[in-house]
Parts: C-alpha cells; structure tokens; sequence
C-alpha cells in the first residue's frame, strides 16, 4: 500500500512540473538572467563593479550578478527547466506516441473522431478492400486490417520528433552547466622566444583543474599592414609540450583562426610590444623598454636615450615594420633607421638588432561544447520533423459502400490531397478491373 501511494504521489508531481505554463515561467527567468548577464560585464573585479555601479554594487556582490552564469541559482533554475522537459516527455510525450502507434478500427459513424479536421466521406463505387490497400499503400500509409474495418496512419515521425527536441534542449542545457563547471580561461602575454606555462587564470569553473604538464614555446610573431599603415591582421606562431615532450610542431594562428589541442583551443586576442634590443660600440648590448602612446589615435612606441647631461634622444616605433624614427629633445625627427642598420651617436656606431615584442593569447577550455553542438544539431534537424503531418485514416463497410472518414492535426491542404488522390487511384484500380472482366466475357462469347 504504501508503495503504491508512493508510486502516485511521485507520479502527480512529475505531473505538475511537466505543466507548460510552470516551464514557460522558468524558461522566462532564464531569459531575463541571460539579459542581464548579457548587459552586466561578467567576472570582473570588484573595484571594476565599485567604480562603474557604484548604487547598485551592493545588490550586484549579494545577488552574484558579476559571475551570474555560475550562480547556483542560475544553475537550479537549468536543472529545473530539465526536469520539467524530462517529465513531460515520459508523462504526455511517450503516451501519446504510444497511442498514436496504436490500433484503432471503428465499424459506424457512433465512433467520435477528435482531430483539428477531420472529414467524413463514402466511396460511392462497389467497394474492394484489396483496391483501396493499394491506393493508401501507394501514398505511404502504414496500413492495417480486421474484419470489415481499415486504419491507416501516416507521419509518425512527426510524433517521435517533439521528444527529440526535448531531449536536444536537455543535451544543451547540460552541456552548459557542465562547461559552468568544469570550463576555464586564461589569458597570457607572452614574449617572443620564451616558454609559458597554463597559470594567468580569467575565469574557472568549481571543479575545473588547470594541466600541469602542459607548455608553449612563442616560435614567432608579426603584424600584418594595411595601406593605410593601420593593423590588418597579426599571427602567433607557437610549439605545444606535453611533459617535456613536444606533441606539435610551431603552428601558426591568428585572430578568428584558432588552434585546437588537448582539448585546449588558443586564440589570438592582442600583441604589445615591450622594448628594442641594441649594440653600442662593439661589445657593449643594451635593452631599452617601450612606452606606449597615442598619435592621432594610432599606437606609438617611445624610449628615451641619455646621451651626455641634458641631453637625450628619442627612439620612436610607429609600428613592426623594422623601421624605428631617431628624434632629438625637441621632438624633431633626426633621421630614420631600419633594423640591423649602423648608425652614429656622438661618433660611436650603435645597431638596432631587434624589437622585444609579445603575443597575447586566450586559451580556453570548455568541455561541455560538444555536448552543446550536438543538442543542437539534433533539435535543428527533429524542429524540421516535427512539422510533419500525422495523419489517420479509417475506412469501414457499411451497407453497400465504404465509408471513409480520416483526420490530421496540420497541414489540411495535403491532407485533402491525399484523400483526393487515394479516391482516384481506387477509381483507377477498379476501372481496370472492370476492362479485364469486360474482355474475358467478350472472349468467351
């Protein structure tokens, strides 16, 4: 006893939360949620917060509104929207395909057929029930006998399809409380020729774990120009070592080409550049560091270079296209030099040997995206299904003549051209009929 009651009580609340409107609701606190999240900077210090909604800083911090994506009320109202499409596919999907799949013979006119239309119809013709097989055979329809009485269906997959979209909108929303909580991303800047390890952490999840046996090697990074002299594009090129052990060769990257590996994926996000590397004399190297400003809102490069007291130079980098400006204290520009080119400071030659530059790359892991895709992909191609009409058709005798009675749940117009076209062929089968009965009596008078 108890366990029947137990039995009823969990299936009354399974019922209540497949209802539709309690899964619209929290379907629209999830949108409103995604909304703001998408409006509200995301993971984010608490000065950024303090300094740019400073009324609201308070309300943003309690309510976890700067990481709302993995709040665990965010996820509970996930899990809940999966339950209640869980529930509704086992308690009214699965009955219902159950019960479109069933038999159903009628033998009178007392029989109520419910459908959003439906049409009642006689083949006024002498009735043949291995004629009209043919003709719903011949239109596809699953067909079925007993006694005086046909049923056939057609469309089935369009009942099947509903329980697949659901299913996809679960593979999607699990695929992202997965990624909530395992997923993370780093951002490194990292000069050119040295090696980086996986530690500058943005964003991780709770139980997101960073490799430890993972490095990279910056092989090389340059800019590509426009005419203008204005960044058209810039690419990274770096080798991947799995425990010491190099697992792939320099593979170049750039912005909206990402490479994949080890269920890593690296993007490149920005450059900066750090310093020039010069000779001074023969023997004597210097490293001077870049200061980054503004010049008519592009980029500019400068360091200064202490030549006697009072006096200095200017070195100015307007871009990574080896040629670096010499300017006086004055702001006057002295002359022009390229990279690995001798020039002369108070009689002593100096060399621009290279610029220290540093590629900046995003790296991200998220293992919930496969999952995410495919519950995709599945509700892309079962949305289509799901359009196709179910449609019944029953045909019983009566008297002298077959009455015809069929329904579908969409699509009318087809429908009434099926029932068209199942009519004609009949005709078209009996009249054949009659033409060879015809010729055989002819021939045997």
């Amino acid at each position: 006893m108890n366990n029947v009651y137990i039995k009823n009580f969990y299936w009354k609340f399974f019922k209540k939360l497949a209802n539709l409107n309690f899964s619209l609701l929290v379907l629209f606190a999830i949108i409103i949620c995604c909304i703001i999240g998408s409006i509200l900077e995301q993971e984010q210090d608490n000065l950024y917060y303090l300094s740019n909604y400073e009324q609201y800083f308070s309300f943003i911090i309690f309510f976890g509104l700067d990481h709302l994506f993995r709040t665990w009320w965010f996820i509970s109202c996930i899990i809940i929207l999966v339950m209640s499409l869980i529930s509704c596919s086992f308690t009214t999907q699965l009955p219902s395909l159950k019960n479109a799949r069933r038999w159903k013979f009628i033998y009178n006119k007392n029989k109520a057929i419910s459908s959003n239309y439906s049409i009642d119809n006689s083949l006024k013709v002498d009735y043949s029930f291995v004629n009209i097989l043919y003709s719903l055979i011949y239109l596809d329809f699953f067909v079925f006998c007993r006694s005086r009485s046909i049923y056939a269906y057609k469309g089935l997959y369009g009942r099947i399809a509903p329980i697949f979209v659901h299913f996809s909108i679960v593979a999607v929303l699990l695929g992202s409380v997965y990624g909530f909580l395992f997923s993370f991303v780093l951002q490194e800047v990292v000069p050119v020729g040295e090696v980086f390890h996986l530690k500058n952490l943005v964003y991780s999840g709770f139980y997101s774990s960073l490799p430890s046996d993972f490095s990279c090697y910056v092989d090389d990074f340059y800019i590509q120009y426009n005419n203008n002299g204005f960044v058209k594009q810039f690419f990274s090129k770096f080798s991947v070592y799995l425990s010491n052990k190099k697992v792939s060769d320099a593979k170049l990257i750039y912005v909206n080409s990402p490479f994949s590996i080890k269920n890593l994926t690296f993007y490149q996000t920005n450059w900066e550049v750090n310093g020039l590397r010069m000779r001074i004399g023969n023997n004597y190297y210097l490293q001077k560091k870049l200061f980054r400003t503004t010049s008519n809102g592009a980029p500019v490069w400068i360091s200064n270079f202490n030549i006697v007291d009072k006096q200095e130079i200017f070195l100015v980098l307007m871009n990574l296209d080896n040629k670096v400006l010499i300017c006086n204290n004055l702001g006057v520009i002295i002359r022009e030099v390229y990279l690995k080119e001798k020039f002369y400071i108070n009689s002593v030659p100096c060399v621009i040997q290279n610029t220290i530059s540093s590629t900046g790359l995003q790296i991200k892991s998220d293992p919930g995206i496969p999952l995410v895709y495919f519950g995709f992909f599945v509700m892309i191609i079962t949305t289509f299904v799901s359009y196709l009409s179910y449609s019944q058709i029953w045909i019983y005798l009566n008297l002298d003549l077959l009455n015809f009675a069929g329904c579908t749940n969409r699509a009318t117009l087809f429908f009434e051209q099926d029932v068209a076209l199942i009519q004609n062929i009949y005709t078209s089968y009996r009249n054949i009929l009659l033409e060879k009965d015809n010729k055989i009596t002819y021939l045997l008078r």
